[in-house]
């Protein structure tokens, strides 16, 4: 027999509602940890970078608009790829506690909650900002999760894939102002595309016994420190020779050229300093701190001589 309905809750009851709205707000907490917002953050920075650089004048609002939906692009990108490595995410100590290794959120709705950003993203892209847009931003999201997230699992030549759909944000920037693109918004991205790949194969390398778990290739488990220092140490040489083609072409003005000059010295210094003497991990995690900045200090030089 069931007792009769007084009305008021029982104990718990009221506590099940206390506990209801956090809940509800973890949950948005986990659906934004999703997106990965400090890569999203960084992506901004760049595709901000390439708009401003367009030297075109931007309306605030349309701005604001094309990051927007720029954002939920990028953030589908992340969710997919959060949805296709929850497997391999429990093995890595910088992934495990992500929503789909601790079960905070289920595959199916990491799975709609990424469909749903990628539809509102490319459909706002195309329908109010550009077509040329949209396209750049489907060919990143979709090679990043179609290609470069299952070739991680392949090959350490997966960082070069990945490292493509990671410099088109700066395109889709100049897309957004201009509805076109030129040789100056390629300067931006042949920048990023080269900067990612020894900063990336230096988190490679203080995290390789992660990788290694989680069954992952990286060059440092499959072709060896040395090799891997090596790469970074020419890649690192590379970059300075990209960054300072804006100004030997004529697309960016002496300050860019000297600003570009002393910090890619300054991030090549970091590179070879302490290889061989230091350990592996330290070395690698210090030129992975230095990487940071001097995307930023180079693309701010470029975006000023722009202006």
């Amino acid at each position: 027999m069931t007792p009769p309905d007084t009305g008021t809750l029982t104990e718990a009851e009221a506590s099940s509602t206390r506990l209801a709205p956090f809940a509800s707000r973890a949950q948005l907490s986990a659906l934004l940890e999703l997106t990965k917002p400090s890569i999203t953050t960084l992506v901004m920075v760049t595709m901000v970078s390439g708009a401003l650089a367009a030297s075109r004048p931007i309306v605030g609002y349309d701005l604001a608009l094309s990051m927007f939906a720029t954002a939920c692009v990028v953030g589908a990108a992340n969710a997919f790829n959060m949805w296709m490595e929850r497997d391999s995410d429990a093995f890595m100590s910088r992934t495990r506690k992500r929503p789909l290794p601790t079960g905070r959120l289920t595959p199916e709705l990491v799975l709609g909650f990424g469909s749903m950003l990628a539809v509102v993203g490319l459909t706002l892209l195309a329908m109010f900002v550009s077509s040329l847009a949209a396209l750049l931003g489907w060919v990143a999201m979709s090679s990043y999760v179609l290609a470069y997230t299952p070739l991680k699992r392949v090959t350490p030549w997966s960082l070069h894939v990945g490292a493509v759909p990671g410099a088109i944000p700066p395109l889709i920037g100049w897309a957004s102002v201009t509805g076109s693109l030129s040789r100056e918004a390629f300067a931006l991205f042949a920048i990023l595309f080269v900067w990612q790949l020894p900063h990336f194969l230096a988190i490679a390398t203080f995290r390789a016994p992660e990788y290694e778990r989680a069954g992952l290739k990286v060059m440092p488990n499959v072709n060896g420190a040395q090799a891997t220092e090596r790469a970074i140490i020419g890649y690192s040489a590379l970059l300075g020779v990209v960054a300072l083609a804006p100004w030997a072409l004529g697309m960016a003005g002496v300050g860019y050229g000297l600003v570009a000059l002393l910090s890619s010295l300054a991030f090549l210094g970091v590179a070879l300093h302490g290889r061989g003497r230091m350990e592996p991990h330290r070395w690698a995690r210090r030129l992975f701190l230095a990487s940071m900045p001097y995307l930023v200090v180079v693309f701010a030089a470029f975006v000023a001589s722009r202006v």
